[in-house]
Protein backbone atom coordinates (compact mmCIF):
# COMPACT_ATOMS: atom_id res chain seq x y z
CA UNK A 1 0.00 0.00 0.00
CA UNK A 2 1.21 3.48 -0.78
CA UNK A 3 2.74 5.12 2.31
CA UNK A 4 1.00 8.42 1.56
CA UNK A 5 -2.36 6.65 1.50
CA UNK A 6 -1.63 4.91 4.80
CA UNK A 7 -0.63 8.24 6.34
CA UNK A 8 -3.79 9.95 5.08
CA UNK A 9 -5.96 7.13 6.43
CA UNK A 10 -4.41 7.56 9.87
CA UNK A 11 -5.25 11.27 9.81
CA UNK A 12 -8.95 10.65 9.26
CA UNK A 13 -10.99 11.04 12.43
CA UNK A 14 -12.22 7.77 13.86
CA UNK A 15 -15.84 6.91 13.20
CA UNK A 16 -17.84 7.07 16.41
CA UNK A 17 -20.39 4.44 17.37
CA UNK A 18 -23.12 7.09 17.16
CA UNK A 19 -22.00 7.89 13.59
CA UNK A 20 -22.07 4.19 12.71
CA UNK A 21 -25.61 3.89 14.08
CA UNK A 22 -26.70 7.00 12.18
CA UNK A 23 -25.27 5.68 8.90
CA UNK A 24 -27.02 2.35 9.39
CA UNK A 25 -30.31 4.14 10.09
CA UNK A 26 -29.91 6.41 7.05
CA UNK A 27 -29.02 3.44 4.84
CA UNK A 28 -31.64 0.94 6.00
CA UNK A 29 -34.34 3.12 7.56
CA UNK A 30 -35.66 3.55 11.07
CA UNK A 31 -37.82 0.45 10.88
CA UNK A 32 -35.02 -1.94 9.96
CA UNK A 33 -31.82 -0.44 11.44
CA UNK A 34 -32.08 -2.06 14.89
CA UNK A 35 -32.93 -5.46 13.43
CA UNK A 36 -30.11 -5.19 10.89
CA UNK A 37 -27.63 -4.35 13.65
CA UNK A 38 -28.62 -7.28 15.82
CA UNK A 39 -29.72 -9.99 13.38
CA UNK A 40 -27.64 -9.78 10.19
CA UNK A 41 -24.27 -11.58 10.33
CA UNK A 42 -21.54 -10.16 8.10
CA UNK A 43 -18.80 -12.45 6.78
CA UNK A 44 -16.27 -9.59 6.86
CA UNK A 45 -16.80 -9.47 10.63
CA UNK A 46 -16.33 -13.20 11.17
CA UNK A 47 -20.07 -13.86 10.86
CA UNK A 48 -20.84 -11.39 13.64
CA UNK A 49 -23.65 -8.85 13.59
CA UNK A 50 -22.91 -5.15 14.00
CA UNK A 51 -23.82 -5.35 17.69
CA UNK A 52 -21.72 -8.46 18.25
CA UNK A 53 -18.75 -6.87 16.47
CA UNK A 54 -19.01 -3.76 18.65
CA UNK A 55 -19.17 -5.93 21.78
CA UNK A 56 -16.11 -7.85 20.55
CA UNK A 57 -14.13 -4.62 20.22
CA UNK A 58 -14.21 -4.04 16.47
CA UNK A 59 -13.70 -0.39 15.53
CA UNK A 60 -16.82 1.32 14.13
CA UNK A 61 -15.05 2.24 10.88
CA UNK A 62 -14.12 -1.41 10.29
CA UNK A 63 -17.74 -2.40 10.89
CA UNK A 64 -19.03 0.31 8.55
CA UNK A 65 -16.68 -0.80 5.78
CA UNK A 66 -17.96 -4.37 6.21
CA UNK A 67 -21.57 -3.15 6.02
CA UNK A 68 -20.74 -1.19 2.85
CA UNK A 69 -19.05 -4.18 1.25
CA UNK A 70 -21.97 -6.49 2.03
CA UNK A 71 -24.68 -3.97 1.08
CA UNK A 72 -23.22 -1.57 -1.51
CA UNK A 73 -26.55 -0.39 -2.91
CA UNK A 74 -28.08 0.54 0.43
CA UNK A 75 -24.96 2.30 1.71
CA UNK A 76 -23.90 4.07 -1.51
CA UNK A 77 -24.80 7.60 -0.31
CA UNK A 78 -23.04 7.26 3.04
CA UNK A 79 -19.69 5.66 2.17
CA UNK A 80 -16.48 7.38 3.21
Amino acid sequence: MNNNLVHKQKLLPALRISDLRERITLSFGDAWAASFSSDIALSELGSKSVNEALAAGFEPDVIWKAVCKAHPTETEKYKY
